[in-house]
């Protein structure tokens, strides 16, 4: 009953701020006006008792529900994230992936040429991917989209859609390596060809000019600079495979490392410079094994090893 007369007089009060200026009739006087109908909360139209003039009529019971269902209201309003992946970790990957996946399975029945006719083209490593996108993304799900982007590039390119292309752009890397081709390397006005090659942490230099097989590594003699038999031998290989020992002369510059990484720099380092007099000779260079830098390092000591593999000797007593 309290919380009844409560809101009966909030109401009231409500009520008696539109009147004109006049002075509202005593609570006492309101109370006796108003009655319930039925247990409802609607109040009631009739006159009031004859001690006071004042008649108020209340506004009907709104139903909220009905209102909400009929100009489709949420009751429960909540901001909904753009993404369905807002929540985890990589959502920026995520939605690329599933983009990805949708596409192939849309595009699935499209046919596609063999991997080795298709166009070559470099993707992005896992660390410039996650450079690009800043977010830390797994191994195994990069693996599992490069799978999905391999197959929608060997898609026929003729019938292949631009959703796909826009898609695929996305994961290419800025510098295309197999649309790089090395500069051609020039001959002097005194007929030298410089060529330049590097093993391990060695460096060579070397300017190859027709002569009689002359061969000077450092102000020395081929003999004198490198005391193994193996290591002049592949000083000079590229001359002996392509039976040019005593055609051309050799002045090179060698550096850092060790002899025998000095001795297969100064090979790739001919072999450049002797591809420059003689294009011809790529091929019979190359089956030689001189064309190509070998990229092999001496792998590093790991922590509680000896050496990088080797483990230390166990010791029973």
């Amino acid at each position: 009953m309290a919380s009844s007369r409560q809101g009966f007089t909030s109401a009231l009060r409500g009520v008696t701020r539109t009147l004109n200026g006049k002075r509202p009739p005593p609570l006492e006087q309101q109370f006796w006006s108003l009655r319930l109908n039925g247990g409802s909360r609607r109040l009631s139209t009739e006159p009031a008792p004859a001690e006071t003039s004042l008649s108020i009529t209340a506004a009907e019971e709104i139903d909220i529900k009905q209102l909400a269902k009929r100009y489709r209201i949420a009751q429960h309003a909540r901001a909904v994230p753009v993404s369905a992946s807002y929540f985890s970790r990589t959502p920026t990957f995520n939605d690329r992936y599933l983009a990805l996946d949708k596409l192939a399975r849309t595009y699935s029945n499209l046919p596609v040429v063999p991997p080795a006719d298709a166009e070559q083209v470099v993707w992005k490593s896992l660390p410039d991917l996650r450079r690009s996108i800043g977010e830390p993304v797994k191994a195994t799900d990069y693996v599992n989209c490069l799978a999905i982007l391999k197959r929608l590039h060997q898609i026929h390119p003729d019938l292949k859609p631009d959703i796909v292309k826009e898609a695929l752009e996305d994961f290419k890397r800025d510098v295309q390596g197999f649309l790089n081709r090395p500069a051609p390397i020039p001959i002097d006005k005194f007929g030298r060809a410089l060529g330049v090659g590097k093993r391990k942490s060695s460096t060579a230099r070397a300017f190859v000019v027709e002569g009689d097989g002359q061969v000077l590594v450092n102000g020395k003699t081929l003999a004198d600079y490198f005391g193994r038999v193996h290591d002049r031998e592949s000083a000079v290989w590229a001359l002996h495979a392509t039976d040019r020992i005593d055609k051309y002369n050799v002045w090179a510059r060698v550096e850092g490392g060790g002899t025998t990484g000095q001795a297969e720099a100064l090979t790739l380092a001919i072999a450049k410079a002797l591809i420059a007099h003689e294009p011809a000779l790529k091929p019979a260079l190359r089956k030689a094994g001189c064309v190509t830098r070998d990229p092999r390092r001496v792998e590093r000591k790991k922590h509680g090893r000896v050496k990088a593999r080797k483990g230390p000797t166990w010791v029973k007593r």
